[in-house]
């Protein structure tokens, strides 16, 4: 076992714990699906879940949902009259995650949304006072731009897997697209003076970007 794991297990240890809901979907997650790993997990959804406690949006998107498990995190945090609305572009997905997400006790505040969020968005009359980015590294860019349009001044936007274990320390190959899109995606945040932001090393690493009031 490395040290990193031992403080893993530690951190664990002290922590809200998760749900038996989010417990079995972890489990069903790695059973049933390919890729486990992108789930969130259970340090980072506490994250998630105090994030949204400070911050108290009334309207959240999520672009990835894939099993769900974020997006509940993100729905439990939630107040009363407050909405999630998470979009997952693989249809492939819709009939393992919509049962975990309608089956939920925090069913009321998703609206799950299959298709592909850079042409079903746009055409939303929706302002989101917090985005939590995690789909399609090639195309971070474009998910950013679109959100920032999509932001109210003030709110934030949280980017999944920004350290990219550690590749964004390498000179990526010039087929790999992800890399080079997630590199490309923190040049561009780093300079943007639109907004202000930190990247948490937690987990894949976690921007925490603020949109300029």
């Amino acid at each position: 076992m490395k040290e990193t794991d031992a403080i893993d297990e530690y951190i664990l240890r002290h922590i809200d714990e998760e749900s038996d809901y989010l417990k079995a979907l972890y489990r069903d997650t790695h059973v049933k699906l390919l890729r486990p790993r992108m789930a969130s997990g259970h340090l980072q959804g506490r994250m998630l879940k105090m994030f949204v406690r400070m911050i108290r949006p009334r309207l959240v998107l999520e672009i990835g949902t894939y099993s769900g498990y974020s997006a509940l995190c993100l729905a439990e945090g939630l107040e009363e009259g407050a909405v999630l609305h998470t979009f997952e572009i693989n249809d492939e997905q819709e009939d393992f995650t919509r049962p975990w997400l309608e089956g939920s006790p925090h069913a009321d505040k998703i609206e799950f949304h299959i298709g592909d969020a850079l042409q079903l968005l746009p055409a939303m009359d929706l302002t989101f006072d917090l985005a939590f980015v995690d789909g399609d590294k090639r195309k971070y860019i474009e998910y950013y731009e679109m959100v920032l349009e999509k932001l109210a001044p003030g709110g934030y936007i949280i980017a999944d897997n920004t350290l990219w274990d550690g590749h964004v320390l390498e000179e990526p190959r010039h087929t790999d697209l992800q890399t080079i899109g997630i590199k490309k995606f923190n040049d561009l945040v780093a300079a943007d003076k639109r907004v202000e932001k930190v990247i948490l090393p937690l987990r894949d690493g976690l921007t925490i970007i603020r949109k300029c009031e």
